[in-house]
């Protein structure tokens, strides 16, 4: 009886070792490298990813031979106030696709392969992988099941800039959004134009300064 406990403990241990292993948490590594995670849904005859960054086109992953096509001056980002923006260049039966929104970047995604186009998902219903914060939002583990991604949001444009941050898990063989854990607020901003800024409505608060009695300089004449 004794070993059979034994026996059952120590294999009730690996079991949570190898699941503890299995949801250790990995950064990702930038948005260019997500983007190039993609397995498109359709077969192509190519398909180029593109950066753009101030007016530059460079070639990130090119798959397939290429043939000539037209640079594009709009795109997607995956990130708030990104500066420049990517597009796709996808060619499916001899038809040239050009890619520039995220609805149409989700389609071409088409069913969710792995980790990268699940946060390429995520990104399009209005979160993101925040690279500067990383380690609160931009990080994901995985188990037989699930994805789970840490992310952030932008919850607040006007007064307080604010971002939150969510533990989202995303079902491997559905690709579908399971649970939605938010776990709080890490950046709130205030500026001098806030109306709510603390601490303004301080300095507002403030008793204002008593006048002091004015001077009187009492001037005699001389006759």
């Amino acid at each position: 009886m004794i070993k059979a406990i034994l026996k059952f403990g120590i294999f009730s241990f690996l079991l949570l070792g190898i699941n503890a292993y299995s949801q250790e948490k990995k950064h990702f590594t930038g948005y260019s490298n997500i983007l190039q995670g993609i397995i498109p849904n359709q077969k192509t005859d190519f398909w180029i990813l593109v950066h753009n960054n101030y007016g530059k086109n460079q070639e990130v992953r090119v798959v397939g031979t290429k043939k000539d096509y037209i640079p594009q001056s709009s795109g997607f980002n995956l990130f708030p106030d990104e500066n420049g923006f990517f597009y796709v260049v996808s060619s499916s039966a001899g038809k040239i696709e050009y890619i520039t929104d995220l609805p149409a970047l989700r389609k071409f995604v088409g069913k969710i392969d792995n980790v990268d186009e699940a946060a390429i998902m995520l990104t399009d219903e209005g979160y993101f992988v925040d690279e500067e914060f990383n380690d609160l939002a931009g990080n994901y583990a995985e188990d037989s099941k699930n994805y789970y991604l840490e992310v952030g949001k932008l919850t607040s444009k006007e007064c307080p800039y604010q971002k939150k941050h969510f533990t989202i898990a995303v079902n491997k063989a559905t690709g579908e959004i399971g649970t939605v854990k938010d776990d709080g607020t890490y950046i709130e901003l205030y500026n001098k134009k806030c109306t709510n800024n603390p601490r303004l409505l301080k300095i507002e608060k403030k008793e204002p300064p008593k006048d002091e009695p004015k001077k009187t300089n009492s001037t005699t004449k001389r006759r």
